[in-house]
């Protein structure tokens, strides 16, 4: 960014060189000639070398080094253009080379003055120093004025490129994340056909094969008319989870009916008629329940009684929904066999199904079970604005559950 600058005063340093040399036959002497041309060459070369005197702290040293030079060179050549170019030349890389201290721009530019005058004084004109007022005064505020508009300038230009710089590494990260965002979506939405095949095709089918063994049985005791019961129920069925695959498909939701108490009691009747167990709930809910909480309890509660009727071989079940701190409270228990919740064999993704809807509704899944002592599964949902709490309380959910489950 200096180097214009720099190739302007060097420009201009050599043309009042020769000026000074063409216009002063005295300076056209081989000694005078040979000192000033060194003198010249030396503080031309000193100009470009400013920036590293800065970056290694030693402006100071510099601009006494530059003004003494200055000095000599006008008085050598004794020229009124050598006097205002040069020291000119040397304000205004004083107010470039201390931006940052203007205090000490102020001292240095009147420190040139002065030696600037004193030059005048010497070797133009003791007798009319007035007009070196006339002529030096308004050049400094133009130099002065137009140094502080180029570094502005240069400022706002590096400024510019360093927010360039900066646009390309968040555009860099923005790829980088769209593409995160673009797989996690693309996981999240796998996960979600997951769990929707398994509540519709997995379940269903699950269902009519307990439905079909039980009719098996009432044919092999020779009672056709609860056999046929049963498969009417098994037709019913297998309609209904057609319907629930082509909405799944067709990535719809199937709808919760409106009313949650008469859907629990549906389910708890296919299960009883399925597997002869006797299983009515208990739902105490004053609070209105969200569409997406309910839809999530129908399923879980679905995916429980499946469980029980395929690998409890429990005695008694018993359904309990209640309302307790803003919360409804999901109780699914058997006297069945029990299992280790640690030790789930590959392959069952029931309960991994059922973690997962309840932790996206923002609520928590607890698995009491042991070898022998039956089953228990705790569920607890929000009752309030379900948006607004499954994301706030999505990890905090998952974090209850995993000391749920270590308590377990």
């Amino acid at each position: 960014m200096e180097w214009p600058f720099f190739l302007i005063l060097s420009a201009a340093f050599i043309f009042l060189y020769f000026q000074a040399v063409f216009s002063n036959a005295a300076l056209r002497a081989p000694g005078r000639l040979i000192l000033l041309t060194v003198l010249m060459t030396v503080h031309i070369a000193l100009h470009w070398l400013c920036i590293r005197a800065l970056q290694r702290g030693r402006v100071a040293v510099y601009l006494v080094v530059q003004s003494m030079l200055v000095f000599a060179i006008v008085t050598l050549g004794g020229s009124i253009g050598l006097l205002l170019g040069l020291y000119m030349g040397l304000v205004g890389e004083t107010i470039g080379l201390l931006g940052q201290k203007p205090r000490w721009r102020i001292v240095a530019v009147a420190a040139f003055l002065g030696l600037s005058l004193l030059n005048y004084i010497l070797q133009v004109s003791r007798s009319e120093w007035y007009w070196w007022f006339a002529a030096m005064l308004p050049m400094t505020l133009f130099v002065v004025v137009y140094v502080v508009l180029y570094s502005r300038q240069a400022e706002a230009r590096m400024q510019a490129q360093k927010l360039l710089r900066e646009l390309e590494g968040a555009n860099r990260q923005l790829t980088e994340y769209a593409a995160r965002v673009e797989d996690m979506t693309i996981a999240a939405e796998r996960e979600r056909m997951a769990r929707e095949l398994h509540d519709t095709l997995s379940q269903g089918l699950a269902g009519l094969i307990l439905q079909l063994e039980a009719a098996d049985a009432h044919l092999a005791a020779n009672h056709p008319e609860r056999a046929r019961g049963i498969l009417e129920q098994s037709m019913e069925k297998a309609r209904g989870t057609l319907r629930e695959a082509r909405l799944a498909i067709d990535d719809l939701r199937q709808p919760t009916g409106g009313d949650l108490a008469e859907a629990i009691e549906q389910e708890a009747e296919r299960f009883t008629r399925a597997t002869s167990l006797e299983c009515e709930p208990s739902i105490e809910l004053k609070a209105e329940v969200p569409e997406t909480v309910s839809e999530t309890a129908i399923r879980v509660i679905s995916e429980g009684l499946t469980n029980i009727a395929r690998h409890a071989r429990a005695r008694n079940v018993t359904l309990r929904l209640s309302e307790v701190g803003g919360e409804m409270e999901i109780e699914i228990r058997d006297d069945g066999v029990g299992f280790d919740p640690k030790a789930v064999q590959a392959g069952h993704y029931g309960l991994l199904g059922m973690r997962e809807r309840v932790r996206l509704a923002g609520g928590r899944l607890e698995v009491q079970s042991e070898v022998g002592k039956g089953t228990c599964i705790l569920i607890q949902l929000p009752l309030g604005n379900n948006d607004q709490t499954a994301v706030s309380g999505g990890r905090e959910a998952a974090r209850s559950n995993n000391k749920m489950e270590n308590a377990a």
